[in-house]
């Protein structure tokens, strides 16, 4: 198959997810699979719980939600990596510091700018396709307080690194995918 970096960008609820897990089940191959949510409130441990009925049982699972370029680093290398999604590995980061202030803002951007680079060199140094979720935040509200513009600026500037670095770059409407760069699939 060879190394490749597909990004998948989207709204919430877009089917990024969806398609992501699709692709890879559709290539055959052994799947590691980065789960990068924690559950923090009964909502969100019913859409883990979700997740996790959803996945291909033969799929190795890492729970990874901090320093999951390292993490993946430690791992067997796989056919195919698909890190669901760099969304909530930003959340993570920015939820690591309270309470907002300008010096957790900045730590948050500096930490996420490390993910993206362990992230980018874990790819490299695999042999297989990685398929990378994440949220497109820059589409809606501009969040009405400093700790939500930080989050969804860093988010877009993630994006935007990996989305260079990437080989194929999709966007979810609808549940339709469109390639902004490269194929779909």
């Amino acid at each position: 198959m060879g190394r490749r970096l597909t990004l998948i960008l989207g709204g919430a609820r877009s089917g990024k997810s969806r398609f992501a897990e699709q692709l890879a089940a559709e290539a055959g191959c052994e799947v590691l699979y980065v789960a990068t949510a924690e559950a923090m409130d009964d909502e969100m441990e019913r859409r883990i719980a979700a997740h996790r009925t959803n996945r291909a049982a033969e799929w190795r699972t890492l729970e990874a939600p901090r320093y999951a370029g390292r993490a993946i680093e430690g791992e067997p290398d796989a056919s195919i990596v698909l890190v669901d999604c760099l969304t909530l590995l930003a959340n993570n980061t920015f939820g690591a510091e309270a309470p907002d202030s300008r010096q957790a803002r900045e730590q948050g951007e500096k930490t996420l700018t490390e993910e993206v680079d362990a992230l980018l060199h874990a790819c490299a140094a695999s042999t297989g396709w990685w398929i990378l979720v994440s949220n497109e935040v820059g589409l809606g509200l501009v969040p009405p307080y400093p700790l939500g513009r930080s989050y969804r600026d860093a988010l877009g500037r993630a994006n935007q690194r990996l989305a260079a670095a990437a080989d194929d770059v999709l966007f979810m409407i609808a549940g339709i995918p469109l390639a902004l760069k490269g194929r779909i699939g």
